[in-house]
């Protein structure tokens, strides 16, 4: 939730509301690929803003940047802005001469064995060779808890900046006990191509050695076996490493010997890929139930985005299991009471990318988003809205594909007229847009055709600088990023039982 504290112009020049600087860095973070370019921004604008924000926010108000920084982490899933965000506040406090929390905060974010390299090469790249102790030490702390011999089979590759034995080369982490030990040896000992033998407590990297060194015709016999599924899995076999091992060749003797280790994101990546393979009805039939049930949906953590990509690339006979699975990934997806208005926006500049690791735009999102919401409340009018407006029509139990599907290209970004001519009494409205209105009349305040004592709720799914209406007063509220708590944030304010920010909740 944010606050308006000044006057300027969205960057189509209609009138802009400043936030301020607790509220602009939650927008900007969980809005915000790192690197990476906007409709209206560039990368290196809003890196920068990024930064500066955090700097301030470390030396004045670090219990609520811990927070913000652990919450981007753990809930809403962004890697890239909670490491930058860690590292960039922890110089500031050090120029600040603020020692305290320093090192477990840069530990906190980091979560995922590549993660550890990574920050050290975000600080090298941007600050030289020269690591503050406290960074050294948060990296170390990380490495102890995340390094195994299946994530250095994973991670440890030639392709990254710092490898394993880098990171225990700069940080000097101490061992959790005498295996991870060999571990750390065995690292550094491939780091530095010193050609050692893989030590004997080491079992599953003993196992990948073993098959690395099986010619090329019998890793085709091995795939073929009884026992192939067992023998790849005992390795640490990635579907990956199984692509390059078995030199390219993903047939579908492969893919069957390889799925039992794959976890449901790599088989929601790979739908495609068994279909080329030709993987048997049979077999994807076994991928398609683990695929769509509601545990294990809701164990992958992965956004209802996911399954619509995953959606518009695969064949039609995944269509059924992934409308299931996009259904269950919106558990939390609020059933409103009373009548709901939403809004979402299509206008040109919501078709921009939503990064470019991806093949979907905000748009896309945007009307999952709100056809989620709408399906689900008890009574709701779903409307697009660009230069003109539309309602989107739907009837309870429709499939929420299906009315993704029903939304179109609609050019600019007139959000107050279609506010005027679709609010009717509604006992809230949500608007799901970037916030870039129109100049002059058709810009303005979206919601002053709404009473003070109806909520109005704007997801801003870009981040800039300036929004198109106030916020943070009475029942106006921004939200930003689409991950599974955003759609927990109604019910929260709605109930009464919302924090002043999502970290701060409480059953």
């Amino acid at each position: 939730m944010s606050e308006s504290v000044a006057s300027g112009q969205t960057f189509e020049g209609a009138p802009g509301h400043r936030r301020d600087a607790r509220s602009e860095l939650f927008l900007l973070a969980v809005a915000n690929m790192v690197g990476e370019d906007t409709f209206y921004e560039r990368a290196h604008e809003r890196d920068l803003r990024y930064r500066e924000l955090v700097a301030r926010l470390a030396v004045d108000d670090f219990d609520w940047l811990r927070g913000l920084l652990g919450w981007l982490r753990r809930d809403a899933g962004l890697r890239s802005a909670s490491l930058a965000g860690a590292l960039e506040a922890v110089r500031a406090r050090l120029a600040a001469r603020r020692h305290g929390g320093n090192r477990q905060l840069v530990a906190s974010v980091l979560l995922r064995p590549d993660e550890p390299g990574e920050a050290l090469a975000y600080w090298t790249g941007r600050y030289g060779r020269a690591v503050p102790k406290p960074v050294k030490r948060g990296i170390a702390d990380a490495a102890v808890r995340l390094y195994t011999e299946r994530s250095l089979l994973k991670y440890d590759t030639e392709s990254r900046a710092f490898r394993f034995g880098d990171v225990l080369d700069l940080t000097h982490p101490v061992a959790a006990d005498a295996r991870q030990g060999l571990l750390f040896r065995h690292a550094l000992d491939r780091r530095h191509r010193r050609g050692d033998p893989v030590p004997e407590g080491l079992a599953t990297l003993r196992a990948r050695a073993a098959l690395t060194r099986l010619a090329p015709e019998e890793r085709r016999a091995l795939l073929l076996r009884a026992d192939a599924a067992e023998r790849l899995a005992e390795a640490g076999m990635t579907w990956e490493a199984v692509a390059g091992w078995g030199q390219g060749l993903m047939d579908a003797a492969a893919w069957r010997a390889v799925l039992p280790s794959m976890g449901s994101m790599a088989r929601l990546r790979n739908l495609r890929n068994f279909d080329e393979a030709g993987l048997s009805d049979e077999v994807a039939e076994q991928v398609a139930e683990p695929l769509a049930d509601p545990a294990e949906v809701a164990r992958s953590r992965q956004l209802p985005m996911r399954y619509l990509a995953a959606h518009r690339a695969a064949g039609p006979r995944w269509a059924p299991a992934l409308e299931r699975a996009l259904q269950a990934s919106l558990g939390n997806v609020p059933e409103l009471p009373g009548r709901t208005l939403v809004l979402v926006d299509r206008s040109a500049s919501m078709f921009f990318g939503l990064s470019g690791r991806s093949t979907l735009r905000a748009a896309d999102a945007a009307a999952v988003f709100g056809a989620a919401l709408a399906l689900r409340a008890e009574r709701a009018d779903l409307v697009q809205f660009g230069t003109t407006h539309q309602p989107v029509h739907f009837r309870k139990g429709d499939p929420l594909l299906r009315v993704v599907e029903r939304f179109g290209d609609l050019g600019g970004t007139n959000t107050a007229q279609a506010v005027r001519d679709h609010y009717r009494g509604h006992d809230r409205v949500v608007i799901v847009t970037d916030e870039q209105a129109w100049q002059g009349d058709p810009g303005a305040d979206p919601t002053a055709a709404v009473p003070e004592r109806v909520p109005v709720y704007t997801w801003n799914l870009a981040g800039y600088r300036y929004g198109h209406g106030p916020s943070g007063t009475g029942n106006r509220h921004v939200f930003a990023g689409l991950s599974d708590a955003a759609f927990g944030m109604v019910r929260l304010v709605e109930a009464g039982l919302a924090a002043r920010w999502p970290w701060e909740a409480r059953d």
